[in-house]
């Protein structure tokens, strides 16, 4: 049966991101042992996705923006930035696709933003060496400071 991505979905992802602790939520449009993963994501701006890569030479990501605006950040294994873009629906750049082993993070720049995300099954949990060692971790201390930088980048 066909699943849309329609206006229906965007604000029940959006209302479901701002009540979660995390400020974001994943609708799957896949099972968890399919080949291909695809999900529609809702952000709010207090979500924090830290800088992380997968290493999996199967593991390529595809990102597109559908609702919103989202800055992206590319690192080297250092932690500098090496480019950065904003991806906004119907905007210059609405999404992008990125090689596995791309150190990668995100902010959102606009409330009820909502991205459809890609990339090869199963899932597997972030392993060792995929989170970067030069940002913090999910509710560590440091992390308002590092978000609040890593919006910077986009003023």
């Amino acid at each position: 049966m066909a699943r849309f991505l329609d206006q229906t979905l965007f604000t029940e992802l959006a209302e479901k991101a701002n009540a979660s602790t995390r400020g974001r939520h994943h609708h799957n449009f896949h099972e968890m042992d399919e080949p291909c993963h695809r999900m529609a994501v809702g952000l709010q701006p207090s979500t924090y996705v830290p800088p992380h890569r997968h290493l999996s030479a199967d593991k390529a990501e595809t990102l597109l923006v559908l609702k919103g605006r989202l800055g992206l950040l590319v690192f080297n294994d250092r932690g500098e930035v090496i480019a950065k873009r904003v991806m906004q629906a119907g905007g210059e750049c609405a999404g992008v696709d990125l090689p596995p082993g791309v150190f990668h993070g995100l902010v959102v720049l606009q409330p009820d933003t909502v991205m459809f995300e890609c990339k090869a099954g199963p899932y597997r949990p972030v392993g060792e060496g995929e989170l970067a060692e030069w940002a913090p971790r999910e509710g560590d201390a440091g992390v308002a400071a590092y978000q609040r930088w890593m919006l910077a980048q986009f003023d």
